[in-house]
């Protein structure tokens, strides 16, 4: 990581990319489901490493899980399809399209 991009501060989810639809957009949406940090929380002005850390933490909490959404219990469940159905509202409003990007692949 360069001396520039250790600097570099997150715009937070909001801010991001179509709302967040970005890896760190889902780590952020995955720390909410576990309950990591607070729905509140847009990690908005966080360093690269403060990211890192949280994706370290919310990677073991999906590990506990098999990292499949099946498998969470059924109040985790419930909470991570509302989040990501609210994040998918919020980046089609943003113009969003996910076939875009899967052409891309």
């Amino acid at each position: 990581m360069t001396q520039k991009a250790r600097h570099q501060r997150y715009v937070g989810i909001y801010n991001d990319l179509y709302g967040g639809m970005t890896d760190t957009g889902k780590i952020i949406r995955d720390a909410w489901v576990f309950g990591i940090i607070p729905e509140t929380e847009t990690c908005e002005g966080w360093l690269p490493q403060g990211i890192e850390s949280l994706w370290e933490k919310v990677q073991a909490e999906w590990e506990k899980y098999g990292f499949r959404v099946s498998r969470l219990p059924p109040e985790l469940q419930e909470r991570f399809h509302r989040i990501q159905n609210e994040a998918i509202a919020r980046a089609r409003a943003a113009g969003w399209d996910p076939d875009t990007y899967l052409d891309d692949e």
